[in-house]
């Protein structure tokens, strides 16, 4: 994906919405122990923050994964609607959707814990069915590929996609769990590759953020732009209108409360920026922004 007034007019969320329960605590337990949390928040989470940042930057979005008939799946419709996401699908008759813990360290630092509910369980015939144009930019996940049911069936129903169509992946923390097979031919066809520096590191087996830009781009699309977060240390970009230059674009300065979807935030803010013309640099500036307010905010509970 790259700049330019032809970009997608409308962005595609295939994949996970779920909801997370929010623990702060003052470290991690150790193994067989126990710690106190200072709070309790349930809000929605995973894929929500990519499309409401999206849709808050001027970018229609639609969710096209799936969500359940419970008390999780009602959250997850109610903050899609206040958002102004479009709901793609229509609620499972049976299963709910997932849950994941959050555990917030004082630095902002989190560690999940994932339960997948019906989201995990998005299949071929449910993406047969799916309106989605040409034009539209797809966002796709690591986790939706490491799930045994909805990764074969998302990696089959990207490969059918016209060539060059506009493919967003971020690989997540569980990409070390997706087939090597599925994840080669995913790659193949993305043209915004967008993780974090732990996410490269386990993707490419190297520790600095611009070997793995550098070496990560002859695995993808032709011209896909590829830009690596680096928390403290901003985003390095390469690919795209840059060609072979690697950028580092610095963050802004903040005091982190909590971390938590500010790679989604900042995807999302990214994926907007592009499709309304702004350069590679512009575009990550910006996005390390949303981050940036999305980090250094106390986070209240949805409703």
């Amino acid at each position: 994906m790259t700049s330019g007034k032809s970009g997608p007019t409308r962005l595609v969320l295939v994949g996970s919405v779920v909801v997370d329960l929010v623990l702060p605590v003052a470290a991690l337990p150790p193994r067989g122990g126990d710690v106190l949390s200072t709070g309790a928040t349930f809000v929605v989470g995973g894929g929500w923050y990519v499309m409401s940042a999206a849709a808050r930057a001027g970018l229609p979005t639609a969710y096209a994964g799936r969500h359940g008939r419970g008390p999780f799946g009602d959250r997850v419709r109610s903050a899609l609607a206040a958002a102004g996401v479009q709901v793609m699908l229509d609620p499972d008759a049976v299963e709910d959707t997932g849950l994941c813990v959050v555990l917030v360290e004082p630095d902002g630092e989190r560690t999940f814990i994932t339960h997948p509910g019906v989201e995990a369980s998005t299949d071929t015939s449910t993406l047969a069915g799916l309106a989605v144009a040409d034009e539209d930019a797809v966002y796709v996940s690591g986790y939706d590929l490491a799930y045994p049911v909805s990764g074969p069936a998302i990696g089959d129903w990207v490969a059918s996609r016209p060539s060059g169509a506009a493919l967003i992946l971020d690989p997540g923390p569980l990409v070390a769990d997706i087939p090597a097979d599925l994840l080669a031919g995913v790659l193949r066809r993305t043209t915004l590759l967008t993780m974090n520096r732990r996410e490269a590191a386990l993707l490419m087996g190297l520790n600095d953020a611009t070997e793995v830009a550098r070496a990560v781009r002859g695995r993808l699309a032709a011209a896909a732009l590829v830009v690596v977060r680096d928390g403290v240390h901003g985003a390095h970009a390469t690919g795209g209108e840059l060609g072979d230059l690697i950028v580092r674009i610095p963050p802004d300065v903040v005091t982190a409360v909590d971390t938590t979807g500010a790679g989604d935030v900042h995807t999302g803010t990214l994926i907007a920026a592009l499709a309304a013309g702004l350069d590679p640099l512009a575009a990550v500036r910006r996005a390390n922004t949303a981050a940036a307010r999305l980090v250094s905010a106390v986070r209240a509970p949805d409703a």
